[in-house]
């Protein structure tokens, strides 16, 4: 019996192993043993960390790398501050059908794809868009105004395109909390600042986190957003992998590059897990 039951323990898990050897692990030793060769002739190649070396010591790849890792926590530091208090209204405000509805809203733009919502954002921000023909119908500005390809126009489609994922387990962890917890906060005295510093916000720290983690992810490996919204001012470092790989078919760069990516988003969600004192087990569950 313990041998079936074994057996059928393997079975279940054999897809999700093949999944990950196949698609993730395989790949990835792949792209390092890549990202680890130099060319030193025509179809000679040898080990090397020089690929890493041009990242660190390239100026403008520095530049642009140290400018997306911070454009996305900036990105994901306003996603937090709008879907924050959002979710709180959804979750602990509105009850039954209402509550429903507003979800759904949450979810609506999420039914077609990245591609359809970021061109939305280029109708809305171009010269001609509704935007700018307002500001000039009121009289704010008196000719057309581009909003476009710009650091702006960046941070606007990423916190667009990611605030579900922040909504979602805020909305979930703030569900949990229990109701007469927040009105004994208030008996004892407390202002609503002093409940919401006092008890929802620690209460609602494994679902920051885990929005987090996720809407930083999204941001610093997003390409489509930065290239059609971005101009030649605003590179991302993503442009510059896809550069590498599809444009210059320098493969062992863009190998590096996209290690470089890994290892930063690794650092960063390494040192927000410590800062808070939560565990991707907590936030994850």
């Amino acid at each position: 019996m313990a041998a079936s039951a074994r057996l059928g323990f393997i079975l279940l898990l054999m897809p999700l192993l093949l999944w990950l050897t196949l698609l993730i692990i395989i790949p990835h030793v792949d792209m390092l043993m890549l990202s680890l060769r130099e060319r030193v002739g025509v179809g000679e190649y040898e080990t090397s960390i020089a690929n890493y070396k041009t990242v660190l010591t390239e100026p403008l790849y520095m530049r642009t790398f140290m400018r997306t890792a911070v454009m996305s926590i900036l990105a994901t530091l306003i996603t937090l501050l709008i879907a924050f208090p959002v979710s709180y209204y959804i979750a602990k405000m509105v009850r039954g059908r209402a509550r429903s509805v507003l979800f759904l809203l949450c979810l609506i733009p999420f039914w077609v794809s990245e591609l359809v919502r970021t061109f939305g954002w280029m109708i809305l921000l171009r010269e001609t868009g509704v935007i700018s023909q307002f500001l000039q119908w009121s009289g704010l500005v008196s000719g057309p105004v581009e909003m476009l390809y710009n650091d702006a126009a960046i941070m606007t489609g990423l916190v667009y395109t990611s605030m579900l994922f922040m909504v979602v387990p805020l909305v979930t962890t703030l569900d949990s909390l229990d109701d007469a917890v927040i009105e004994a906060g208030y008996d004892l005295g407390g202002s609503g600042w002093s409940v919401m510093r006092e008890i929802v916000i620690p209460h609602a720290v494994p679902g920051i986190v885990s929005g987090c983690i996720v809407v930083f992810m999204l941001s610093l490996g997003n390409y489509l957003t930065p290239t059609m919204l971005g101009g030649k001012d605003s590179l991302w470092f993503t442009e510059m992998i896809y550069s590498q790989f599809i444009v210059r078919f320098n493969w062992e760069l863009g190998a590096a590059f996209g290690f470089m990516l890994l290892f930063a988003s690794s650092f960063i969600i390494w040192a927000m897990l410590r800062l808070t004192g939560q565990t991707l087990e907590r936030t994850m569950g």
